[in-house]
């Protein structure tokens, strides 16, 4: 949008908005893999550079374009670049910011996949990694190397809720010339903009809070400065990481009532982790809007909500996570997060599976962790259920 001082609800609705000569009020889907060109010159100009346009949809299309531009402007960094799926955003980043020989530092608690690909598949390039709790700062400076060319940090981090200090991480990562990652999934710029701390790239899985529906998968890349946006894009074309028109309309579609969502979700989440916290069947909980999370007072500061995901340790262990597993009625066993359903789901034996049990340990992904992802249900219905889940245990 043009007009300065826009709020965030007017750019939640508006942002990225392509006008229609048709005069549809919603972009319409341009379900299209090619462009026609009006002429030869045309279509030079075009692949030249000179005169903006649409080629190809790997290369760009209307309904990835509108959303990019709307993310971007949310997040406050210079362009966006939309993928087919948060790993697909994950992968980018790897293969843009990391060489042969080259090092890089992530948080311990990092969204599975994020880190098993890294651990798994980076090694046979040459990629060397080290996952460490950045809850800490000192942990990040003593885990850097000569070669270390990227910070991927992940806060509140999945599942346990950890959060980083974000201006505190991306100062030391400036002050050894390393590139910062940081994944937002769970806070959406409703709640946090990595940016404003000193991130140079932003990246969201946006299957979850920006989408919201749990009807899609997809992912995005906002980066700070021109350069960076360049680099990052080259990368999604030619590995052919690009988002479908479709999916880029609906994400669009889904991202108009973000604010709306995560407010009544949030509503319902500080309720459900007080009745958590006090219930005799669980150990702790983890939820940045309780004053006995232990980076309360960071999350206060950083971030403009506590979000709607709450972790809890359930007396009883492995074995405690799969009765109450099995006993949810309203609450979806499931794996991600952030749609208007409340979800469940137990690391150790779903989403953090393939990691060691050592390194589950080293990360605080107990045996008896429960990730909960809060839904806009009524909250009466939400407590009830987990009440009666809890009763089994």
């Amino acid at each position: 949008m043009n007009k300065k001082n826009t709020g965030f609800n007017s750019k939640l609705v508006h942002a990225g908005t392509i006008p229609d000569d048709k005069g549809s009020a919603v972009t319409p889907i341009y379900q299209t893999s090619t462009f026609q060109f009006r002429d030869a010159d045309h279509g030079a100009r075009c692949f030249s550079g000179e005169e903006k346009g649409y080629i190809y949809t790997r290369l760009g299309n209307p309904n990835t374009d509108e959303l990019e531009v709307a993310v971007a402007e949310l997040e406050k960094g210079f362009g966006g670049i939309s993928a087919s799926s948060g790993m697909a955003a994950v992968n980018i980043v790897y293969l843009t910011i990391l060489s042969q020989g080259d090092h890089m530092i992530g948080h311990d608690a990092l969204y599975g996949p994020s880190r098993g690909v890294m651990e798994k598949l980076y090694p046979k390039f040459g990629i060397e990694s080290d996952f460490v709790d950045c809850t800490d700062v000192e942990n990040i400076k003593q885990a850097i190397k000569p070669n270390t060319k990227l910070l991927y940090l992940e806060t509140p981090a999945n599942p346990t809720v950890g959060i980083t200090d974000l201006k505190a991480a991306c100062a030391i990562a400036k002050a050894h010339n390393l590139i910062v990652c940081v994944d937002n999934t769970f806070c959406s710029p409703y709640l946090q903009r990595p940016i404003e701390f000193g991130a140079d790239i932003v990246l969201h899985s946006m299957t979850k809070f920006i989408n919201g529906h749990a009807d899609i998968v997809a992912g995005m890349l906002v980066a700070k400065d021109e350069a960076l946006y360049h680099d990052l894009k080259y990368v999604m074309i030619n590995g052919g990481f690009n988002m479908d028109p479709h999916q880029a309309w609906l994400v669009r579609r889904g991202l108009k009532t973000l604010s709306i969502r995560i407010d009544k979700a949030q509503e319902n989440s500080m309720k459900v982790a007080e009745f958590l916290e006090a219930h005799p069947k669980v150990d702790w909980v983890l939820y940045p809007g309780l004053k006995s999370h232990p980076q309360y007072d960071l999350a206060e500061a950083q971030m403009d909500g506590p979000g709607a995901m709450i972790s809890f340790e359930l007396k009883g262990g492995i074995q405690a996570g799969k009765t109450m597993m099995n006993n949810v009625e309203l609450a979806l066993l499931a794996v991600s997060l952030g749609g208007i359903e409340t979800l469940i789901q137990h690391p150790a034996s779903m989403t953090h599976s393939k990691l060691s049990a050592e390194a589950r340990e080293n990360a605080g992904i107990t045996d008896g962790l429960v990730r909960l992802s809060v839904g806009i249900e009524d909250l009466d219905d939400i407590i009830s259920d987990m009440n009666h889940a809890l009763s089994k245990v």
